[in-house]
């Protein structure tokens, strides 16, 4: 496998992980009372991380399970960033982890084709 298609899942798992996530929490935070976010927090970012990565994984071409590992190792960081009220830094590093994974796991698929 080549650089390129290393670099080109990057990139393409950063910019739809990213697009999805900015996409979900901006309908959810129009829909939902601010409220809903201190109450249920915890449990609606774990899950809407996981939907997106499941999306993500639809346009990368990659298997949803391998991904959603990837997806749940790349939030862990996060919760850190969370516990420090700096929940959207601590989204955008997770973002950034998660396309690494994703374009990790692209080699090493490659490699077993």
């Amino acid at each position: 496998m080549s650089l390129s298609t290393s670099l080109r899942t990057f990139w393409q798992a950063a910019s739809t992980q990213l697009l999805a996530v900015l996409l979900l929490a901006g309908a959810l935070g129009a829909a939902l009372p601010h409220g809903f976010f201190e109450d249920w927090g915890w449990i609606a970012g774990p899950i809407s991380w996981l939907l997106c990565a499941a999306i993500t994984s639809w346009f990368v071409r990659l298997p949803v399970r391998l991904v959603l590992i990837g997806a749940v190792l790349a939030g862990l960081p996060s919760l850190v960033a969370v516990l420090i009220g700096a929940h959207w830094i601590g989204a955008l590093i997770a973002i950034l982890l998660f396309a690494l994974w994703c374009a990790w796991l692209r080699g090493q698929l490659a490699r077993e084709y």
